[in-house]
């Protein structure tokens, strides 16, 4: 799929069509972020670390007991979750949603949202923002009214 974007995009964020190819990566060469003891991730697609455009790619941890205080946040960009193992809940502008292993969410783009983990084991989803780069994306928390830039947690 990446070498199909790369022959539609002739150019993302300041990158030529050239920059784009192919790109293969394990989740183990990905280095580990965190957001205030909340999530941590592995960033795997996005434009300004890898030649990848039109998405930003990685997988997302929460810790058993991890807590929402704080992490309810909204941004522009369309996000798809993929839930790869544990059991948790999704606030969707307001209503909560329970997911495990296979669901699917889809976040429009300004919905509020939010993950929990409600189960015994961590929580780990795939999740992928319409947006070129982390780097893109404006995390808005409506408790607090900050915004962070450069990859807040996306989870």
């Amino acid at each position: 799929m990446g070498a199909l974007i790369g022959i539609h995009v002739a150019a993302y964020a300041g990158h030529v069509e050239s920059d784009i190819r192919p790109y293969v990566v394990h989740v183990d060469e990905a280095p580990v972020e965190a957001w205030d003891g909340i999530v941590s991730w592995r960033t795997l697609c996005s434009a300004d670390r890898t030649p990848t455009a039109g998405m930003t790619v990685g997988v997302a941890e929460v810790p058993v007991g991890g807590t929402v205080d704080g992490a309810e946040h909204r941004h522009d960009q369309h996000e798809v979750y993929f839930v790869l193992s544990g059991s948790g809940r999704v606030l969707l502008d307001g209503s909560w949603h329970a997911v495990g292993r296979g669901a699917t969410v889809f976040v429009p783009g300004g919905t509020h949202h939010c993950v929990e983990n409600t189960g015994d084991d961590p929580l780990e989803l795939l999740y992928v923002l319409d947006a070129d780069s982390f780097h893109e994306v404006e995390y808005v928390f409506p408790d607090e009214g900050r915004s962070d830039v450069d990859g807040a947690a996306s989870a």
